[in-house]
């Protein structure tokens, strides 16, 4: 732990780290592009940009006509959105509209991204300065998200499926306003941090308050968190990946899938310093959510605020998000509906945390499974 301790420790950085850090983000998004060229960029679903605000696009699927119940889509804020709808036959979101949802997706985007015409310096002088953390993602974007979703299809309430952190960020969305959600669906998302089952505990122990981190980078580099994520759980992170490659190299569909995949991997942005910071303190270090004391906008929070009807997917081989990251919330959240639905895997996923969104296997069984669960809780 001596040398990941001391990799982590701001001090050691220096501006040539930091930068060498931000220069590979950049070669990272320039082997996505290679791969694009290749033939493996996303065959997204037509889509319509509903609302923009910095840090934020909203994107509807499907047709104006729709008279469907709503769902919100929350990706987690690090990669990009289309994971969700990653080609026809795994994508997340044509499951929706296949059920007749009327369909929306909250796509995190750097501040500059979001400004079509802007000028560049002017955009990046916006980003260092929307420095937005948990509160800003999982309350006011995620309202901005509700009040253009009720405006565009006459729904006062919405049911919210969020994945990994996006799933954090969807189930603080639910407690602080109950009464707009009809249901919460948690996909494989961490929401309590044992020491003795968080695979990133030893790390986050080892290392200073996040917030000197995050202020040697002010946003952080993908490539800063993709190192930590690797050097916590290599096997899940690196050895998972090369024999989800080998298997696939036996079936076709699984390969393609694999490799798209690989390519969205690739395509990652810088996470606001605040954010990493309430990730590493609040949630990861001293586990608030669980505990009933995270606070958002002047209000604590935790799992007896959440009224919705629940469902929760983990994956019981999973170190990332272990079975006791999830299940002890959905046990101790106030909802009288609750499902807990594991996910067994796929090959040629690349990433298994990824799966249950671009696995075969989840597409068959776990994703009918949610949608019957919903016809008999949702009214």
């Amino acid at each position: 732990m001596t040398t990941t301790t001391t990799s982590m420790n701001p001090n050691t950085l220096g501006t040539l780290g930091v930068q060498a850090l931000k220069d590979m983000d950049r070669s990272r998004l320039e082997r996505g592009k290679m791969l694009d060229r290749a033939g493996y960029g996303p065959q997204q679903t037509p889509s319509t940009i509903l609302h923009t605000e910095p840090g934020l696009r909203l994107r509807r699927f499907g047709p104006d006509d729709s008279d469907g119940p709503a769902v919100l889509l929350v990706p987690a804020p690090i990669k990009r959105a289309y994971i969700w709808d990653l080609t026809p036959e795994v994508s997340v979101v044509r499951r929706w509209l296949e059920r007749g949802y009327r369909v929306y997706q909250a796509e995190w985007v750097p501040v500059h991204d979001a400004g079509d015409g802007a000028d560049e310096g002017a955009a990046q002088g916006a980003a260092q300065r929307a420095d937005f953390g948990l509160a800003h993602y999982g309350d006011r974007l995620l309202s901005a998200c509700q009040k253009a979703i009720e405006a565009d299809s006459g729904e006062a309430r919405m049911v919210i499926a969020g994945h990994s952190l996006g799933g954090v960020l969807a189930a603080i969305y639910s407690c602080m306003h109950p009464e707009r959600v009809a249901a919460t669906i948690l996909l494989e998302s961490p929401l309590h941090f044992e020491p003795a089952t968080c695979c990133f505990n030893r790390l986050v122990q080892a290392t200073p308050h996040a917030r000197d981190i995050a202020d040697s980078f002010n946003h952080v580099p993908g490539a800063f968190l993709n190192m930590m994520s690797a050097i916590a759980e290599p096997h899940a992170f690196q050895w998972e990946r090369i024999m989800d490659r080998t298997l696939s190299m036996f079936d076709p569909v699984a390969l393609s899938t694999h490799m798209r995949v690989e390519r969205w991997t690739h395509d990652e942005f810088p996470m606001p310093g605040r954010l990493f910071t309430d990730i590493v303190e609040s949630l990861y270090r001293n586990d608030d959510f669980m505990q009933g004391r995270l606070m958002i906008n002047g209000r604590s929070i935790g799992p007896q605020d959440l009224h919705a009807p629940l469902a929760s997917v983990v994956d019981p081989r999973s170190k990332v998000i272990p079975l006791q990251a999830v299940v002890p919330f959905n046990q101790a959240a106030a909802s009288s509906h609750k499902l807990v639905l594991e996910y067994e895997g796929d090959i040629g996923v690349n990433l298994q945390h990824v799966g249950v969104l671009v696995g075969r296997n989840a597409h068959a069984r776990i994703w009918p499974a949610i949608f019957a669960w919903l016809e008999t809780t949702v009214k």
